[in-house]
């Protein structure tokens, strides 16, 4: 069983900006509330076959974590998969131009069920949309406050 979420809402920026913000990796923390350090293995740009390496803390302890990069289609569609405990998971980000100063942003995840997840399918989806939604308002707030690119 599959579950998908996604979150989408309007940022006053433009694509170009809103797609510089989103693959800054080391930024994440800033908005993804799990995520307490990240970086791109080796270094380097995100590109098909990276690795984007992480610290989280979720469920009350700190672990690593790894995901891969499965497209990178600048400006507009970068992808990743990974994994969600015990279940294969995938997550995207896809950024269309309203006009030259706004960007329609739209995160979805997608959860292949596995293990013990089978079992709360409803409880684990609602969990996942409230995080998302989360992510993409704080993205939002980062990216209008013009606070991208500053120390945290």
């Amino acid at each position: 069983m599959t579950i998908r979420t996604e979150s989408r809402l309007t940022i006053a920026s433009s694509v170009r900006e809103v797609w510089e913000y989103v693959c800054d990796v080391g930024r994440w923390p800033e908005w993804a509330p799990t995520v307490l350090e990240c970086w791109v293995r080796g270094g380097g740009p995100l590109q098909p076959g990276s690795r984007v390496e992480q610290r989280a803390k979720d469920l009350g302890r700190t672990h690593d974590r790894s995901q891969e990069v499965t497209a990178v289609e600048a400006p507009g569609y970068v992808a990743f998969a990974g994994q969600m405990g015990t279940s294969p998971s995938r997550w995207a980000m896809e950024l269309k131009p309203v006009d030259d100063k706004q960007t329609d942003a739209m995160m979805w995840i997608e959860v292949d069920l596995a293990g013990i997840m089978r079992a709360v399918p409803g409880l684990l989806k609602g969990s996942l949309q409230r995080v998302s939604d989360r992510e993409m308002v704080a993205i939002k707030a980062a990216i209008e406050s013009g606070t991208r690119g500053s120390t945290p």
